[in-house]
């Protein structure tokens, strides 16, 4: 399926009757990648999450490949083309690498599992062990290659990056900059590697309390040294 456009307008959420995100708009053209910086704390996981149907929304309108998900369960935003990769990484610790593969084909033949492993070369050489003998950086990649295994429209990493070696960090984003290019995905990046995350975006916005504080081209941040530490609270180098 080619990627799909998300159209965001109004939305406020949360947990609850407490509210963490007001207000938030925004739209993203099928293709395009998207950076959400902030620092922590300010509501990027709990956007994500809303966006899945995880959280309780109070208003707005969540539009994705031009229809209206705002009232749709998880499961049917999935089958509308969400992928999401959270934070947590949710593996299934007592599944093998394979087993938890498995869980990620959404219909398709076990045949698709050669595309995991030739994204992820070292996922093949651990194939047979479980998921709690990995390392950070392999669960991740597990995460990762498990959610594209179900071909996402609409791919939503939250801080893919977080506590991985350098080295991991340059492979997961070469990998990215990869499925970006054939722009058959749109991306939204939660990161906090500014770095990274403005060399891989076409856009930026930054949350401040819950709500946009600014959202412009990577470019025009990178150049306000001054921006970025007061919105961001992390200097660009």
């Amino acid at each position: 399926m080619p990627a799909a456009a998300l159209e965001i307008n109004g939305l406020c959420a949360g947990y609850g009757p407490t509210r963490i995100i007001e207000d938030i708009a925004f739209s993203v053209q099928a293709g395009d990648r998207l950076a959400v910086l902030g620092r922590n704390g300010m509501g990027k996981t709990t956007l994500l999450a809303t966006l899945m149907g995880l959280t309780t929304r109070h208003s707005g309108r969540i539009g994705i490949g031009g229809e209206d998900a705002t009232s749709m369960r998880t499961s049917a935003r999935v089958g509308l083309g969400i992928g999401y990769v959270p934070q947590t990484r949710d593996i299934f610790p007592s599944l093998t690498v394979e087993e938890n593969l498995r869980t990620g084909l959404k219909g398709r033949l076990p045949t698709a599992l050669d595309e995991a492993y030739a994204m992820f070369p070292r996922l093949r050489d651990r194939r047979r062990n479980y998921g709690m003998q990995l390392s950070g950086g392999e669960q991740q990649m597990l995460s990762m290659a498990r959610t594209l295994l179900g071909k996402p429209q609409v791919l939503l990493l939250d801080e893919p990056l977080e506590g991985l070696a350098p080295v991991i960090c340059d492979e997961l984003m070469a990998l990215l900059g990869q499925l970006a290019a054939s722009k058959e995905v749109t991306i939204i990046l939660v990161e906090q590697q500014i770095e990274r995350a403005l060399d891989f975006a076409d856009s930026v916005m930054v949350l401040e309390r819950g709500r946009t504080s600014w959202t412009g081209r990577p470019e025009a941040l990178r150049l306000d040294r001054a921006l970025v530490d007061r919105l961001v609270g992390v200097g660009i180098h």
